[in-house]
């Protein structure tokens, strides 16, 4: 039987396109949630596990981030339709920034020692990552993602107190605790760790899933980091 006339194509009823209308609208509106950092080098990754396994057991009951997950943040975007990955892809491509050298060394607690929430890793960078960090908030916003009130703090977390926010100034519910007190000890003990340095060639948008394991991040596109060309 031939469908649809000489073309053989058969013909899509109205309740068959409305169907197909509400399936596209749908995916339109699936949600992921997104956020654009910097990978790091293996290397400097083994070091930071290493780190890492040697003082889990003085802070027990934080959450300590999977070493295959760390990554230094440039911008957390949140929930979008999935429609926004291609418009962000599009506008991210378009950065111009020279590669970034990082040392990564040290450690801090946000928002205070006293009243710590995030346990960080520290790095130095130079005038670069500033600008990639100003121009990767400038593109996001321009496709209406909120803009940072604050200057860019750059840092890798290693761990959280449960339940706490990564943030690095005050929150909400910030207050006096002891929950990484037993670690600051230790680490007062401990010379200044020193990680090694890296150049950043490139960045990445990455989704970020959540289950009971923990967060998994899945990159979804990578960005080259290139100065503008003088011909």
């Amino acid at each position: 039987m031939v469908f649809g006339g000489a073309t053989g194509v058969p013909p899509v009823d109205r309740r068959g396109r409305q169907s197909l209308d509400i399936v596209t609208s749908s995916l339109k509106r699936v949600i992921v949630r997104l956020f654009i950092a910097l990978d790091i080098d293996d290397a400097i990754r083994e070091r930071m596990a290493g780190f890492m396994d040697g003082l889990r057991g003085f802070a027990p009951d934080v959450r300590w981030v999977r070493t295959d997950s760390l990554h230094v943040t440039l911008k957390f975007i949140g929930e979008k339709p999935t429609d926004f990955v291609t418009k962000v892809t599009e506008a991210l491509g378009a950065i111009r920034v020279a590669p970034v050298e990082i040392a990564f060394r040290g450690y801090g607690f946000f928002p205070t020692a006293k009243s710590a929430r995030v346990f960080w890793a520290g790095l130095h960078a130079g005038p670069e990552l500033q600008k990639l960090a100003e121009a990767v908030d400038g593109v996001t916003a321009s496709l209406g993602v909120e803009k940072e009130e604050h200057a860019f703090s750059p840092h890798l977390t290693l761990a959280r107190k449960s339940g706490g926010a990564g943030a690095p100034r005050r929150q909400k519910g910030d207050g006096p605790n002891r929950v990484f007190q037993n670690l600051q000890e230790k680490l007062a003990a401990l010379p200044e760790p020193e990680f090694g340095t890296m150049t950043a060639r490139e960045f990445f948008l990455y989704q970020s899933q959540l289950s009971p394991k923990g967060s998994r991040y899945t990159k979804l596109q990578s960005f080259p980091l290139r100065a503008w060309s003088s011909r």
